[in-house]
């Protein structure tokens, strides 16, 4: 039986749009309460029972069987030997876009990771110091599929960053392991890896058990459990993000092949059922052509069946007065991948100020974001864009103020200081700069 796959028709002209618009993008991030309980008892056990609950919860989650977490762990050796087993396209591929990604990602370090410091007029030092994480753990899928571009993402800049050691963890149920994952872990310089998942793995990570060391921050995707163990075990370490569905939104002047623009939606629909496509033109005729061609090829598509649901619950072809008018509304949407498809994409760029990646041009697909243009494909999801930004090298940095204030400088500063302080009612801190004045009096 064939599919059919409707996204809800919308034009900025009809009266109800902002309601009907607002209904469409709903989703609700709540984490169901059953995994929320099942999470925190996993959590509290693997910090009480550390080796010996992950392992229990590996063999019951996973049906991987071992005596020991030591047994669970890959030696750089079968990383390697993954790698060159490769046929030779994947792994040309694998390391082309690891170079891009790293490339990309040591730019961004020059231009915002390094120390800084200057001296005032007085002699005074002022500055930032700029150190990377010691240690970091990286989730990365397993299961139903894998994702060798995601430890690529997450491992590469924190590699770029300096960090000493990268812990990596990946579910393999029933031992199946993934030779493209493993070989993407030894091209992108993990330091260990586990084969172990779930909300167990989080938690081996944040807390540290007798085999697994804990980290300083967990970054990565995950389902429902690793999402949930994430958000709890923030403040014990740094996570990422919680994300939530995968989101395109593709704003269209019509200049591009409609059935490019169609399989750039389903590009996105086909990760689950929960993800959104929608299409922001103001050429009637042109999201007609687009309709046509999602009916055409959805039939061809293996994940046909995810496409069309996601197409269908939340999914919107959106009829603009404008493309002005399609830039505003993106704005709102504050999307996860933005790929303005147009024969003049930097006339819209500077009209467009919240996404987690802008793809311009039609020869730009969001999926080579995806797997090898450079920048990380770890974004902001749900509207998230308006206020944070995509996983980066300044995610595995921290930041230090550096101030050494000369002689000269603690008599202006002390002054200052003293009186502030005396306004808060903290005498002790007042004193403290008035010590270091020439004359106290003052």
């Amino acid at each position: 039986m064939s599919l059919i796959a409707r996204p809800l028709r919308l034009s900025t002209a009809q009266a109800d749009f902002e309601q009907r618009f607002k209904e469409r993008q709903h989703w609700s991030g709540e984490t169901d309460a059953a995994i929320e309980q099942r999470v925190a008892e996993i959590l509290a056990d693997v910090q009480k029972r550390g080796d010996a609950a992950v392992l229990e919860y590996t063999a019951r989650f996973d049906g991987l069987q071992a005596a020991s977490l030591k047994e669970l762990e890959l030696s750089q050796a079968e990383l390697k030997t993954a790698f060159d087993a490769l046929p030779a396209a994947q792994r040309e591929a694998l390391q082309a876009a690891a170079q891009r990604v790293r490339s990309y990602h040591e730019a961004q370090k020059r231009a915002s990771g390094e120390s800084w410091s200057y001296r005032d007029a007085d002699g005074t030092l002022l500055g930032q110091k700029v150190t990377p994480l010691d240690r970091v753990g990286i989730y990365v899928p397993g299961g139903k599929a894998a994702y060798p571009s995601s430890v690529l993402m997450n491992a590469i800049p924190a590699h770029v960053a300096g960090v000493d050691e990268i812990i990596m963890v990946v579910p393999t149920p029933r031992g199946e392991k993934n030779p493209l994952v493993l070989a993407a872990a030894y091209v992108a310089g993990v330091t260990r890896v586990f084969t172990i998942g779930g909300a167990q793995a989080v938690a081996a990570l944040a807390y540290g058990t007798a085999t697994v060391p804990g980290v300083d921050k967990i970054t990565g995707p995950g389902n429902a459990y690793v999402a949930s163990a994430k958000r709890r075990v923030f403040g014990q370490v740094g996570i990422d993000m919680i994300a939530g569905p995968s989101e395109i939104l593709v704003l269209a002047d019509g200049s591009t092949p409609a059935d490019w623009v169609a399989m750039d939606l389903f590009s996105q629909a086909e990760h689950d059922e929960l993800a959104q496509s929608i299409l922001l033109c103001p050429d009637a005729a042109y999201i007609e052509a687009v309709q046509r061609e999602i009916d055409r090829l959805l039939n061809e598509m293996p994940r046909a069946e995810i496409i069309a649901k996601s197409l269908n619950g939340r999914g919107a072809l959106i009829h603009t007065r404008s493309m002005e008018e399609a830039c505003a509304i993106s704005n709102r949407i504050a999307p996860e991948h933005l790929e303005v498809s147009s024969g003049e994409p930097h006339r819209w760029e500077p009209l467009l100020k919240h996404a987690g990646a802008i793809f311009l041009g039609a020869y730009t697909s969001e999926s080579l974001g995806d797997y090898c243009a450079g920048p990380n494909h770890v974004l902001p999801t749900s509207g998230t864009a308006r206020f944070s930004s995509p996983l980066g090298v300044y995610d595995f940095q921290k930041r230090s103020s550096l101030i050494e204030v000369s002689e000269a400088g603690a008599q202006t500063l002390g002054q200052i200081a003293s009186v502030l302080a005396h306004g808060e009612g903290l005498q002790a801190h007042a004193r403290a700069a008035e010590m270091r004045l020439k004359d106290p009096k003052k």
